[in-house]
């Protein structure tokens, strides 16, 4: 099992591109206009059972990804770093106070059909914070047991038809929650990246 002491030695000075993740899983290697850059947070909450995954739902009357799945995170402001924008984004979503978090790792970015180039910043959290949904955009505050997210038993590769071609994404079910499109191609690249490394 993953805990965070391996997290922090194996993803600690880790740099994005060094391992050969596929990162063409979200199936959108034919997006070539500008990306626009945004961040999330891949928040492991320290438990001393074991880690949890951050995990929030967006709310339903938003007009893009509504109900869906995500890690706390949003487009970046002008003159930001992706770790300013991780954590002023998982601020201002579940009131994550930044200095909490203990940075250790920054992924691989993520490209999206929806035009986006996430970049995906690792951060322990420790346990029994409170937290607050942002109500205009955060319906829900949930974590994922961070084995069940990485195991690759729990990765299915599901495609829909969007803007005229079959895309493929990956799913992972922790019910009643379905993570799927980016968050769950994120957890995925995620759950490479370790083993590449170990």
């Amino acid at each position: 099992m993953t805990d965070t002491a391996e997290l922090r030695a194996l993803l600690g000075g880790y740099q994005p591109g060094r391992v050969p993740v596929d990162l063409s899983q979200d199936d959108y290697s034919d997006v070539t206009h500008d990306l626009t850059p945004a961040s999330v947070l891949v928040g492991i909450v320290d438990h001393a059972s074991e880690p949890n995954l951050l995990m929030t739902v967006r709310n339903e009357r938003m007009k893009k990804h509504a109900g869906q799945v995500a890690f706390p995170g949003g487009r970046a402001d002008p003159g930001e770093t992706a770790i300013e924008t991780a954590l002023r984004e998982a601020k201002e979503e579940v009131a994550l106070p930044p200095g909490s978090v203990d940075v250790i790792g920054t992924l691989d970015d993520y490209r999206t059909g929806t035009g986006y180039r996430i970049t995906p910043i690792v951060g322990v959290v420790p346990p029994g914070l409170n937290y607050r949904a942002h109500e205009p955009e955060v319906d829900e505050i949930f974590e994922v047991p961070l084995r069940h997210a990485l195991d690759l038993a729990n990765h299915r590769e599901d495609a829909a038809v969007w803007q005229g071609r079959e895309r493929c994404y990956f799913t992972i079910d922790w019910q009643p929650q379905r993570i799927w499109g980016a968050t769950a191609g994120i957890i995925v690249n995620l759950s490479r990246t370790l083993a590449a490394l170990r």
